[in-house]
């Protein structure tokens, strides 16, 4: 039954790879016809300029020919009219030239109308073209999607769903990691800021003794290193609350954050480069997904750094009209995602994230070749749930 299973599975996997090859057939396919459409558009684009030109010249030249018949016709008309008094000559040379003029007259007059008829006949193709090009390019950007989705989703078809005792585990771990979490935050506020103010009170009961002891000038001296104290217990307050939840996230949203706090990070590290690159318009979401997000980015970066030593990661974010796309590439050991390791409840943890928001977590990696997190968060249904508060950010 299991090489029987694993069978299905790597069988599954086939099916997927060609679906995945055949989509992208389609969507080169597709680019194709939308880059020959633009080439003719610009071709037609330059014979409409041409024609319209030719057809200004019709109608000006139609309009000069159209004067002169009519100066012929009264000329002829004359000398038909006085017969007695011109000769026969004068007469044959009024009718041709009255002839002449007309016949060039007809014949402007009809390139004129095969011109307007191309130039209509043009604009109609142009017309259809822009369609075709942006039903192409429309195209394009759905199937990006689906590739997306294809290569995010079901590249992992084997990646089987923890079951109730992993959960189990879990769920007690972050019970575990909550009271760890709060006995540290302790530490660090009785070791940090609770330290240093009782230092800053004690500095300004000394400040007040200076100054009737020693003078203003020692004072003030005194009151230099007291800002100094008073400064380093402000940082430490706000570090803390930083590793709490950046308070920029609120105020300034997703894309700032991850920026400012992916440079703070390669400024630490050093010999270390992380690269961000957001792609599609930098727009507010709902609080608890970009906290979500924020934090499974954080965690990704962290893992790299800290168990696959990374030297270079790469985090990209797309922004598309129903899914919001997050990778983390970098260039680490790598590991082999299919052996289950005991106690990886940092995986399970991202994982947990990602399924609160309706998303999904897919992870690539192999011993030697670096690791890739992505991570696909539906829009529309989370966008609905957004509160009057967050929309008016």
């Amino acid at each position: 039954m299991i090489g029987e299973k694993r069978w299905d599975v790597k069988h599954l996997d086939e099916i997927v790879e060609k679906m995945v090859d055949t989509v992208q057939h389609s969507k080169d396919e597709i680019f194709h016809i939308g880059e020959q459409s633009r080439q003719e558009q610009d071709h037609l684009l330059r014979e409409l300029e041409e024609v319209k030109r030719l057809t200004v010249q019709a109608i000006e030249e139609a309009d000069r020919l159209e004067t002169e018949a009519r100066k012929a016709r009264r000329r002829l008309s004359e000398v038909s009219q006085n017969f007695s008094s011109h000769s026969e000559q004068d007469i044959r040379e009024a009718y041709e030239a009255a002839h002449e003029l007309h016949m060039k007259l007809a014949m402007v007059r009809e390139r004129e109308k095969q011109l307007r008829l191309r130039r209509d006949e043009l604009e109609r193709r142009l017309a259809g073209l822009v369609q075709i090009i942006e039903r192409a390019d429309h195209l394009v950007g759905q199937i990006t999607v689906v590739l997306n989705y294809l290569n995010s989703d079901f590249r992992q078809v084997s990646e089987l769903v923890e079951g109730a005792k992993q959960k189990q585990a879990f769920g007690l771990k972050i019970i575990e990691a909550q009271e760890e979490e709060r006995r540290r935050l302790s530490r660090e506020i009785h070791d940090g800021p609770a330290q240093l103010l009782a230092h800053v009170l004690l500095r300004s009961d000394l400040v007040e003794k200076v100054i009737k002891e020693r003078g203003t000038e020692a004072a003030v001296t005194e009151i230099r290193d007291f800002r100094k104290m008073v400064h380093s217990a402000l940082s430490e307050v706000r570090r803390i609350i930083y590793d709490l939840r950046p308070m920029a996230l609120d105020d300034l949203g997703l894309v700032p954050t991850l920026k400012k706090y992916l440079q703070t990070t390669e400024e630490y590290n050093k010999g270390v480069h992380i690269s961000f690159v957001h792609i599609g318009e930098e727009i507010r979401l709902p609080s608890r997904m970009e906290a979500a997000v924020f934090r499974l980015v954080q965690e990704s970066v962290q893992n790299a750094l800290k168990h696959a030593e990374a030297r270079h990661i790469d985090v990209k974010m797309e922004v598309t009209c129903r899914y919001l796309l997050v990778s983390i590439k970098d260039d680490g050991k790598g590991f082999d995602p299919s052996v289950k390791k005991e106690n990886a409840f940092g995986l399970i943890g991202m994982r947990e994230r990602v399924e609160l928001l309706d998303g999904t977590l897919t992870i690539r990696s192999k011993p030697g070749s670096g690791t890739t997190v992505f991570i696909r968060v539906p829009l529309d249904r989370l966008a609905a749930d957004m509160t009057k508060e967050e929309r008016k950010r």
